[in-house]
């Protein structure tokens, strides 16, 4: 979806990229928000709003430093667990409500429904 996101509105990603690679564009966080932008809904960034935040959101941290998504588990405080990978064993870790984590400059809900239809791709797993 992302490819075909970028072949569709190349103007969109002209501040991250500056040429379509299907082979790593899907996974640079840059690119994925500018997706995301445009394709999901955007929520608060603020971690202490606790009942704003489900499993499955995705966060983006410093716009394009590092991106990781909400779990289902949540601390003591009720802050979402998060599935990230940062080079650290553990995969899910508390990282959002750690207080050394990077700023959180986007939170987002991927709802397939409201991807356009040239966009949309079905799944084949």
């Amino acid at each position: 979806m992302v490819d075909a996101d970028i072949a569709s509105s190349p103007g969109a990603y002209a501040g991250v990229i500056s040429r379509p690679d299907p082979n790593i564009d899907f996974r640079r966080t840059n690119v994925l928000g500018v997706f995301l932008s445009r394709h999901a809904q955007r929520l608060t960034n603020d971690i202490a709003a606790t009942d704003q935040w489900q499993q499955g959101d995705i966060v983006i941290f410093d716009t394009s430093w590092h991106i990781g998504m909400a779990s289902d588990k949540r601390d003591s405080r009720g802050i979402p667990l998060l599935l990230h990978n940062m080079g650290q064993r553990a995969r899910e870790n508390d990282y959002l409500g750690s207080p050394g984590h990077r700023p959180i400059t986007g939170h987002f809900r991927f709802d397939a429904s409201k991807i356009q239809p040239a966009v949309l791709r079905p799944w084949r797993g």
